[in-house]
């Protein structure tokens, strides 16, 4: 028969190579090619690759960058590696991770900001495209393992669900196996897991010693170990990303106590000592001011609003001896869950040391963006506040101290700590205008193959820089097709000369940044940037800001504003930010409020909907699928059958213990709570026992109105069993907003996670009786007229 041309994997979207054997009518005649279908195989001595992604970490945190916080693992990888001194994010979380693993401006990828705020545009729409392909899928074409453990964050939050296309879940994107949470942030206690490509429980609770940090690094060393014990020369690729320190700042009590008195001081005073450190260590140049604590405090908005009571801080001198003793301790907190996380990355380190791994393995540690601000001027013990537009008060944390750290907690430091923690820049994360924002720890080592150690390089570098200098590292060039698909180029620049040669041009000279209405653009050492306060304080009227500049090469802290003296420096870089923005797609810009970002329409799969039904033995239903509430009027109706008198446990929960309501069943009654903001738990019980039988059970909650001086919603809660009241409450308090970023799922028959009232221990399942199903309905239809159709559908199931 002759030879004939078979089809090609990369015909197939696989792989390049053409078939090249012999093919006869009889196979024992024929000569067989395995090259187009063998899976690909890294070359020989191809070293492994390590990204560990902090959360929410300022530069002047970690004690190998003249913080105060100890951190013997990261101070391991520096004196094996080099500090970037002038490292740069985009000042958000899911932007950084988008640039860092697609080595591309954020917005050039549809990353404009986090996933829960996009938009619908083609810089913010939250979809990565496969045009501009992750790391992982690049390397998983060239025959390495490819794993990732932890945040994820790259999903929209209306695809983050079972019922969603997977296209961009970890699985889809080119890693092979997931561990972690899909979200911004998660309890880490009672974290909502997701593994591979399903909802899955934590292996254990906090009560038996359970922590999320040690979980994930459990699972880096065994996603590891099991290729390793059969291909111990294959490559991997893992991208591990703790939830520290992003809020909750969740740690054992002991970790915390490490700290005990460490930051007495305050945060100004913790600033100069840190200064004093960063110059010693080389982080920042001799002469380096300290910025301002409330630089703008001044500023105003464009219809006269003032800065935001949000973005400001408290001077540690005008504080009392409690608050004093309440910001000490968050700070505590905070550095024991660093430290603590610092030591379960560290037993990765030791395993990877113990197997002979680590010495070959490129390891580059970055934060994702400056220290947050989102604790307010007074700290919170429950971050979900921030996000329903509140600002907590010392005396609502005050009654939590002894908790902090711990799962009756979600607490975050207050914003002087964050100015502190990037000490000696302005501001914080979500300001792209300023370093406090976007200037970051990172740190890369590669024993094999990077002859400095210990020593800092001060080459300007952004994120987007990282992955093309990881190519450079591996002798990759950047792919021109991925999974047979064209690839857009690459927007950052290897800077892969600066790490032997502190004196090499790695040939950047422009950078441009945007984040959530605030802007900044860095040339050649100078930065230009607007004075804009960042959502969600909604101040619009952009063609208003105006514009400082700075020479940063030589004025890190951004304290010399020279747009007076160098006019047309600053012309020339305001219309440098509006080249790179229409290069980038860099508009529109956003600064919407709390509310209006979570209102915005969305493609949700529950759009349109005010009729929700939910049925036991099923996956909670998370943010972004479930209903969300946002204080309007609503009915919860239950079809049960009673079999006990001692009927007990949940019915339907949505929501955790900072936030969220509950119906259920104990001492054979019917029970409901609205708890608000995890601090006031308004309980309603029946006053009378539920019947044997079948029965429709459920709450109608009614607004009434806002409490006085307030956005919060207010209103009276109606309890039914087949019609007939049984029992109310007045003036119940809800949330304007959501339950929180995490936590917030929907569940019938049990309470998963966190308990939402102390009433029960979790998870608290219904027994003594049956559930057929549960229908939340926020249309507006009054409770018995929900029940009639309720129950006109259940005749026909």
């Amino acid at each position: 028969m002759g030879s004939r041309r078979q089809p090609t994997h990369s015909e197939r979207g696989v792989m390049t190579s053409e078939f090249s054997g012999h093919i006869e009518l009889d196979v024992r005649d024929s000569t067989p090619d395995w090259g187009p279908y063998a899976a690909p195989t890294a070359p020989p001595g191809s070293p492994n690759v390590l990204y560990l992604v902090w959360d929410d970490t300022g530069i002047a945190t970690w004690d190998c960058f003249g913080g105060l916080v100890e951190m013997p693992a990261m101070s391991r990888l520096a004196e094996r590696g080099v500090r970037l001194s002038q490292f740069h994010t985009t000042a958000l979380c899911s932007p950084t991770r988008a640039s860092l693993l697609t080595g591309r401006n954020a917005t050039t990828v549809g990353m404009a900001t986090i996933e829960e705020f996009t938009d619908g545009f083609p810089n913010c729409n939250g979809r990565i495209p496969a045009d501009t392909a992750l790391l992982s899928e690049v390397l998983e074409e060239r025959g390495y393992n490819t794993y990732c453990v932890g945040k994820w964050h790259l999903t929209p939050l209306e695809e983050s669900n079972l019922a969603a296309t997977k296209r961009h879940w970890p699985l889809a994107r080119g890693f092979e196996r997931f561990y972690g949470f899909m979200g911004g942030e998660t309890d880490q206690w009672y974290p909502d897991l997701v593994y591979d490509n399903h909802p899955v429980t934590p292996p254990a609770t906090p009560e038996e010693g359970y922590h999320l940090s040690k979980d994930l690094a459990d699972k880096t060393i065994e996603f590891i170990r099991d290729a390793k014990v059969i291909a111990p020369d294959k490559p991997w690729f893992s991208y591990v990303c703790p939830g520290a320190g992003h809020a909750p700042h969740h740690v054992a009590k002991e970790w915390a106590d490490r700290y005990a008195g460490r930051f007495d001081m305050g945060y100004e005073r913790y600033r100069e000592i840190v200064l004093e450190n960063q110059k010693a260590l080389g982080i920042v140049p001799p002469d380096t001011e300290l910025s301002p604590m409330n630089p703008y405090l001044d500023v105003t908005g464009p219809n006269g609003e003032p800065w935001p009571t949000q973005d400001t801080v408290r001077p540690w001198d005008g504080l009392d001896d409690d608050e004093k003793r309440l910001f000490s301790r968050m700070a505590e907190v905070f550095a024991g869950f660093l430290t603590y996380t610092d030591a379960q990355i560290g037993r990765i380190l030791d395993y990877l040391e113990e197997s002979g791994q680590l010495d070959d393995t490129i390891v580059v540690v970055i934060s994702d963006n400056g220290a947050s601000g989102e604790g307010g001027p007074n700290g919170s013990v429950n971050e979900v506040k921030f996000f329903n537009g509140y600002i907590n008060t010392v005396a609502e944390s005050m009654r939590f101290y002894d908790e902090l750290g711990g799962p009756q907690t979600y607490n975050h430091y207050p914003i002087g700590w964050a100015m502190a923690f990037n000490t000696p820049y302005k501001l914080f994360k979500r300001y792209a205008s300023h370093e406090g924002g976007i200037a970051d720890t990172a740190i890369v080592s590669w024993p094999n193959g990077i002859k400095a150690h210990g020593e800092v390089r001060d080459a300007y570098v952004n994120v987007c820089d990282v992955t093309p200098t990881v190519y450079d590292l591996l002798g990759i060039t950047a792919p021109d097709e991925v999974n047979g698909i064209r690839q857009k180029p690459l927007d950052g620049v290897s800077f892969k000369a600066a790490l032997d040669d502190s004196a090499a041009d790695t040939g950047k000279h422009t950078q441009f940044y945007a984040m959530l209405g605030t802007r900044g653009i860095w040339h050649d050492g100078w930065f230009a940037n607007t004075v804009h306060a960042a959502s969600p304080a909604g101040w619009s009227h952009f063609d208003s800001d105006r514009w400082e500049l700075f020479h940063i090469a030589a004025d890190r802290s951004q304290c010399h504003d020279l747009a007076a003296e160098h006019p047309e420096k600053l012309e020339e870089l305001k219309q440098l930010w509006f080249d790179e923005a229409a290069k980038y797609n860099g508009l529109p810009l956003s600064d919407l409020n709390i509310f209006e970002t979570m209102m915005r329409e969305r493609p949700y799969l529950a759009s349109g909907r005010n009729h929700f039904t939910y049925y036991p033995d099923a996956s909670e239903v998370g943010i972004g699928a479930a209903l969300e509430l946002r204080g309007q009027s609503f009915s919860v109706l239950a079809d049960v059958t009673i079999d006990s008198a001692d009927v007990e446990g949940v019915i339907y929960k949505q929501g955790a213990g900072h936030g969220g309501h509950v119906l259920f069943a104990r001492d054979g009654r019917l029970h409901y709570v609205y708890d608000f903001m995890g601090e006031d738990e308004q309980e309603v019980v029946a006053g009378e026992p539920l019947p044997l039988g079948a029965h429709v059970v459920g709450v109608r909650y009614d607004r009434t109105g806002t409490v006085e001086g307030s956005h919060t919603p207010l209103g009276d809660v109606s309890m039914y069993v087949d019609g007939r009241v049984v029992a109310t409450r007045s003036g119940v308090r809800t949330h304007p907003g959501t339950f929180g970023l995490a936590g917030g799922g929907v569940a019938v028959g049990r309470n998963p996670g966190q308990a939402i009232s102390d009433s029960y221990r979790a998870p608290f399942p219904f027994t003594g009786g049956t559930i057929a199903k549960v229908v939340v309905d926020t249309s507006g239809t009054p409770y018995v007229d929900v029940e009639r159709e309720l129950a006109q559908a259940f005749a026909k199931d």
